[in-house]
């Protein structure tokens, strides 16, 4: 496993609470839209064992045409220990980044693509919909939800309506809208679902989407093979 160490060059205050992290991109390191890795800080693997707490799986918010890698995280007055070190980082500081990798490439197979997402998790998004806007082959349209109850939406520069590339960006703040939208949203059985959010957030989508007639393999989720079959075997009779 190889680790890369690289320098925050800029650090973006998206709402009160959520912020990016702009990395400067090692020599060699790749990714594509979608991707997520593993984010570390400064001590982590100074002793026998890593530090865990200084250690989170994030997605990159950004494309490599973006040269720079970005981190976008919500960071709480109460937060973990290592948001809590996050947060005093500055500019020049040293993060590592290591294990990279793709679980939701924007797939183009002639299909409507749903993206579902709550709070942050729009950031795993921001990559696939700047793809598609600079490259549309083979994708018909993207319709964008996502849910956040601070109302601080995220990234509104970029999922802003474009009827001419046949984009939407729709954004709520509670929850009965959302999963108003999604029943919506399901009526087309042929669409792409992906899902970004907590495994509760997840598991609620799955079971209105499967309710729905939308298939397991329709489902697209920021998640390992393992994870997501776990989280797709929903029993619905129940």
């Amino acid at each position: 496993m190889k680790i890369y160490w690289t320098t925050i060059n800029k650090i973006i205050d998206e709402t009160p609470e959520v912020r990016t992290y702009l990395l400067d991109c090692p020599e060699e390191f790749t990714w594509e839209e979608g991707s997520h890795t593993h984010f570390a800080l400064e001590g982590f693997n100074a002793g026998d064992k890593p530090n865990r707490g200084l250690i989170r799986h994030m997605s990159i918010s950004t494309l490599p045409n973006e040269n720079t890698i970005g981190i976008t995280t919500r960071i709480r007055e109460q937060c973990s220990e290592f948001k809590a070190v996050l947060r005093n980082h500055k500019v020049g500081d040293k993060v590592a980044i290591f294990k990279t990798h793709s679980n939701v490439p924007l797939k183009r197979e002639g299909k409507n693509v749903y993206l579902l997402s709550s709070g942050v998790g729009l950031a795993t998004f921001r990559p696939l919909v700047l793809d598609y806007l600079e490259r549309a082959d083979n994708v018909n349209q993207i319709h964008s939800l996502n849910i956040d109850s601070s109302k601080d939406f995220l990234f509104t520069n970029i999922f802003k309506s474009a009827p001419d590339k046949k984009f939407t960006a729709q954004f709520v703040d509670n929850r009965k809208d959302y999963y108003e939208e999604v029943k919506n949203l399901a009526e087309d059985r042929d669409g792409l679902f992906y899902v970004v959010g907590s495994d509760e957030f997840i598991v609620q989508n799955i079971e209105v989407l499967r309710e729905h007639g939308i298939k397991p393999e329709q489902i697209m989720l920021d998640k390992h093979e393992q994870q997501r079959s776990e989280l797709l075997s929903v029993d619905l009779s129940i």
